[in-house]
């Protein structure tokens, strides 16, 4: 589904990301962990075309989209969600998944509502639907991010530290969230920090460090790793 071929980038002189290559087939979901610094989001900002890369080449679906934008990315089934979440916060809960569906899923007003009431039911947001996105609690405003991303049917879903926050009750619901999405067929990249979140659902985990992934594989594996230990967790 998706190819990095030597992705690099760099601000100024500084390399933040170097020759990275990365290969993710259909119906996985993919835990990426890292330290903070480690160019996890920036790695993100290339997948979805918000940076372009200073190098090498990204394939999604077997085309090349490195030089395609943002948005055209968005529409060949590419949704993310941001570490910050990111609502129009003087709009609904209802309205801001409408403006997903309409510009990013190209959906008509009436399939924007249909689709926007679906997705607020299966997010957990249908009480919320009328209230400002600029009032909703922090589990709601996660959640929000999640039904934007959804609103675009995405085909591959980029997670960056959704759960971030969270406490451990609000963690499982969302985590409920997540497992259905991927039950439904959506093939799932995730940034987070929370690693007994990450253990509970993905298939593979990678960890990025010093610019390129030290570790690719099995979770237990992969924590397991000594060089993961010394480089995330210290030790």
């Amino acid at each position: 589904m998706l190819e990095l071929a030597s992705v690099s980038r760099a601000f100024g002189g500084l390399r933040v990301i170097d020759k990275v290559d990365f290969r993710l087939e259909p119906g996985e979901i993919v835990g990426i962990l890292g330290p903070n610094g480690a160019g996890k989001t920036t790695l993100f900002n290339m997948i979805a075309g918000v940076l372009p890369p200073s190098g090498g080449r990204i394939v999604f679906e077997n085309r090349d989209v490195t030089a395609m934008k943002a948005w055209d990315r968005c529409r060949l089934g590419i949704g993310r969600t941001y570490q910050i979440p990111k609502p129009f916060t003087h709009m609904s809960t209802f309205e801001n998944v409408m403006v997903a569906a309409i510009h990013g899923g190209r959906s008509s007003m009436a399939q924007a509502k249909a689709e926007a009431g679906a997705i607020l039911a299966r997010t957990g947001l249908a009480r919320h639907a009328l209230t400002p996105a600029g009032q909703l609690a922090l589990l709601d405003t996660k959640q929000l991010e999640l039904a934007k991303a959804l609103a675009v049917k995405p085909r591959l879903l980029l997670l960056d530290e959704i759960a971030g926050g969270l406490t451990e009750a609000e963690c499982d619901v969302l985590l409920g969230t997540i497992a259905d999405v991927y039950k439904s067929g959506v093939t799932i990249v995730w940034i987070e920090h929370v690693i007994h979140a990450l253990r509970r659902l993905v298939t593979r985990l990678a960890v990025l460090s010093g610019g390129g992934f030290i570790a690719v594989g099995a979770p237990q594996e992969v924590l397991a790793d000594q060089r993961v230990k010394e480089a995330y967790l210290g030790t």
